[in-house]
């Protein structure tokens, strides 16, 4: 830790004032609106383009901002996340010192932690990219670019984007690309613990918005919080998990014990529990939610930092209060 406190620069009271003043206020945000999932999805999207055989930046994607802006934003993989950006477009305002890159992955690292995850000790100071020349080249499958992010599904052709008809080979021509090993891809997974898919968005599900089109367990009456409270956000969709506004382990649990047709079981899903690779991870995350949330919380720091041009080092911020 002495070696990186001597690499990272301290920023300014008032920047630093900004970053935890924003923290704080997101965190409330978040928790008011349960958009947790979404949150996520969004940074994960914004990062996990990242290429590790570029070297140059911004071209080697990751997290830089680039989906906010067109063409990557309209990219069928990115279904439904311009209501994120909306989101945070006030937060952008008010804390101008925080550059997108940095507000989007501290938007998921809050969400984690709201929803009862791991608190992860984030690190900020991300340049933006400036426009949409910095937007991946996509790779299509039909009508979804997907920009290299891992498909749901195999296409018609029983195939994935990235050519294998393997589920277990696809996640890891995906996020070994990334530099991420089986321990990382089976906890990267397990945020499918929160969240749910849309008809309207993936089509990948026949569940859409809305209580007419909810599954039996994203009904606006299912009690899906980790602390108990009341609240979905928005009705509708199809989970992984009964609760899924809770960040627990009991994605991998349901994968392991449960055949329930309410719930989502995607052949990448189901590999995780099938694969030599994938399998004592898997295991050991089902058993054990503290080696889960250990795990994890390496998984999303070096998630977030994927492609990242921190100026003069970056910075650490204090991890905000979980107490709302």
């Amino acid at each position: 830790m002495l070696f990186l406190s001597v690499l990272m620069a301290t920023p300014d009271a008032a920047t630093l004032q900004a970053y935890t003043s924003c923290q704080k206020e997101l965190m409330g945000f978040i928790n008011e609106t349960n958009c947790m999932p979404i949150m996520v999805r969004l940074a994960w999207h914004d990062s996990g383009n990242y290429d590790s055989r570029i070297a140059s930046w911004p071209a080697c994607g990751g997290a830089n901002a680039s989906i906010i802006f067109e063409p990557e934003i309209n990219f069928g993989a990115n279904a439904g996340l311009a209501k994120a950006v909306t989101y945070l477009k006030k937060f952008k305002a008010k804390y101008q010192q925080v550059s997108w890159a940095d507000l989007i992955q501290m938007g998921s690292a809050c969400s984690i932690q709201v929803a009862g995850g791991p608190a992860i000790p984030m690190k900020y100071g991300r340049v933006d990219a400036a426009d949409g020349s910095a937007c991946p080249e996509p790779k299509s499958r039909g009508t979804a670019d997907n920009a290299g992010l891992p498909d749901a599904m195999p296409g018609p052709d029983a195939r994935y984007g990235c050519g294998s008809s393997d589920a277990a080979t696809h996640l890891r021509i995906i996020f070994n690309r990334m530099g991420f090993n089986d321990e990382g891809i089976v906890a990267l997974s397990g945020a499918h613990t929160i969240g749910r898919a849309f008809k309207d968005r993936s089509g990948t599900v026949e569940c859409g918005y809305g209580d007419a089109n909810a599954s039996k367990y994203t009904k606006s009456s299912c009690p899906v919080r980790h602390d108990g409270k009341e609240g979905v956000g928005m009705p509708g969709g199809k989970a992984w998990t009964k609760n899924w506004l809770a960040f627990d382990n009991s994605y991998f649990k349901l994968l392991a014990d449960t055949e329930d047709p309410h719930l989502i079981r995607f052949p990448t899903d189901a590999a995780l529990n099938q694969d030599e690779g994938f399998k004592p991870y898997f295991e050991k995350f089902a058993s054990s939610q503290e080696a889960f949330f250990e795990s994890y919380a390496i998984a999303h720091k070096m998630l977030s930092e994927l492609g990242s041009n921190f100026q003069n080092g970056g910075f650490v911020l204090p991890v905000a209060t979980s107490k709302l």
